[in-house]
């Protein structure tokens, strides 16, 4: 059975009812058959890509304390070591990745622990795979403490087309690993910042799958 996103019930249903009435009024008012099929076609298509967006398929997480799951699903753009200007004024490794309209958008918690930071920045809307995207979009900043990391960032970041960002995650809170931590809607990219001399499981161009494959860890 397909699962949807709480955060998509709104749109979903603004959506249909919206393509139901487009539907209804082109048999009425477009007389032209090949013109009145191509609209209710492309009405029925707007309405199928909301719904895959904000589809929440039932993930299963092998929680362990000793890795890292992927956040979200996507593609690793980036992996390297990086200065985190925000929260640790130091050098992490940073695993980028980046999530297309088609992607689950479903922001899961990559490691289970207390939430020691967490906070929401407005932003630009430039492109999710731009280098200046991590500090100028729209953006939360969520740092998640266990004993087998010690502090582990992560930054859900609006793209071009995202508008909203959605997080769960309250200050001093205990949270379990592949759970839901959020969503970003319609284009975006997740940063994981981890200590220098994590072992890292991915490499860039990977695809990987949020709250199921391991991106760090022993």
């Amino acid at each position: 059975m397909l699962h949807f996103h709480k955060e998509g019930y709104k749109i979903i249903t603004i959506t249909f009812v919206l393509v139901i009435a487009g539907v209804l009024l082109s048999e009425k008012f477009i007389e032209i058959f090949w013109l009145l099929k191509t609209v209710q076609i492309l009405l029925l298509v707007l309405l199928g890509l909301i719904l895959q967006f904000f589809r929440n398929p039932k993930r299963v997480t092998q929680m362990n304390d000793q890795q890292i799951i992927a956040p979200v699903d996507g593609k690793v753009v980036v992996i390297e070591e990086v200065e985190e200007p925000e929260y640790f004024k130091g050098k992490r490794i940073q695993i980028s990745i980046f999530m297309s309209p088609l992607n689950v958008h479903v922001t899961r918690y990559a490691l289970g622990g207390v939430v020691k930071y967490s906070k929401y920045h407005p932003g630009k809307y430039l492109v999710a795979w731009h280098p200046k995207a991590s500090t100028e979009n729209e953006r939360t900043t969520i740092v998640v403490e266990n004993q087998a990391f010690g502090e582990v960032l992560y930054r859900q970041i609006a793209g071009a087309m995202a508008k909203r960002i959605v997080n769960y995650a309250v200050e001093g809170s205990t949270v379990v690993q592949g759970t839901d931590a959020g969503f970003i809607k319609f284009g975006s990219r997740v940063d994981v910042f981890l200590p220098l001399g994590t072992n890292i499981k991915v490499k860039l161009g990977d695809k990987v799958k949020g709250g199921v494959q391991v991106i760090a860890g022993n």
